[in-house]
């Protein structure tokens, strides 16, 4: 249960950090709501599963599964370039997560 809190919290991180960028400095209602309820339960999932997970471990597969979806998100809308290394790139944080998760 610990792990699925733990990557449902990933992805909240990844809609947080995206609604941050949209707020354009907290000037635009919807994505500073947004954000602040993604945060939130962003922050609280991670702190639940850090109850069961060790701290190093939970924060570096929350940090990165919001990391690689925020990139992959920003390049799948063209946000950012998109490029074969780019992509293999976020890849390996994605094997890195997995991996993590293997070896626990």
């Amino acid at each position: 249960m610990y792990w699925l809190v733990l990557v449902l919290s990933g992805v909240l991180e990844a809609v947080w950090a995206t609604a941050l960028g949209r707020s354009e400095g907290f000037t635009r209602l919807t994505p500073t709501l947004v954000f602040g309820v993604a945060l939130a339960g962003s922050m609280a999932g991670l702190a639940l599963a850090m109850r069961s997970l060790p701290v190093g471990t939970a924060y570096a597969v929350w940090v990165g599964i919001g990391a690689a979806l925020t990139a992959g998100y920003a390049m799948g809308t063209g946000q950012e370039p998109l490029s074969a290394v780019r992509v293999l790139l976020l890849l390996g944080i994605v094997g890195c997560v997995v991996g993590l998760k293997l070896t626990h």
